[in-house]
């Protein structure tokens, strides 16, 4: 029996497991969603939602922990989480993935499901004792003005008549008179 322990196994030996998760993670941080199947995804979310709360601790610690967790692509899934994802859920406690569930994968029966980062503007909580109070204001009633029917009156088809275009007056350009001054500076040089 496996009682008080931990985690799911997957299938895989304890080595395989790990590489099988950082993998994963490297995946869904770069792609903020993948779709695996619905047990990967539980235990991606624990991961995940870790590597997040280092990246908002943001020490050197805790960038040295999640170099431990994250074995391909070090420098490129570190930065976006530290630049990119720690900021998106500052405000945020906890809560930084969602898990769809997709249904069953037509080979093997398997249950799916996608597992993504929560967007920038979904779902911010904000604690009861810092929301603002609703005041609520009393409903504006306008009177409605009373309308008198009037006859309804055949109209006529109205005939439109295209409007007349005048053709613009046709301006020649005039050549510049700088051209002048040279030629009379030319003559003056040949009498010298």
């Amino acid at each position: 029996m496996r009682h008080r322990k931990s985690g799911r196994r997957l299938n895989r030996n304890s080595s395989h497991r790990a590489a099988m998760m950082a993998n994963m993670l490297c995946s869904l941080v770069k792609h903020e969603r993948i779709t695996t199947t619905l047990g990967r995804a539980k235990e991606l979310k624990i991961v995940a939602e870790k590597m997040i709360t280092l990246a908002k601790r943001n020490t050197t610690s805790s960038i040295t922990s999640m170099t431990k967790v994250v074995r391909a692509e070090r420098e490129i899934i570190i930065t976006k989480l530290l630049k990119e994802l720690a900021p998106r859920y500052a405000n945020r406690n906890g809560g930084y993935t969602r898990i769809i569930k997709l249904g069953v994968r037509r080979g093997d029966g398997a249950d799916t499901a996608i597992i993504e980062y929560l967007p920038e503007s979904e779902g911010v909580s904000v604690p009861k004792a810092q929301a603002a109070p609703v005041v609520e204001e009393a409903p504006v009633v306008e009177a409605t003005p009373v309308v008198e029917e009037t006859p309804v009156v055949e109209e006529t088809p109205v005939v439109e008549e295209a409007p007349v275009v005048e053709a613009a007056p046709v301006v020649e350009e005039t050549p510049v008179a700088e051209e002048a001054p040279v030629v009379e500076e030319k003559k003056e040089e040949e009498e010298k």
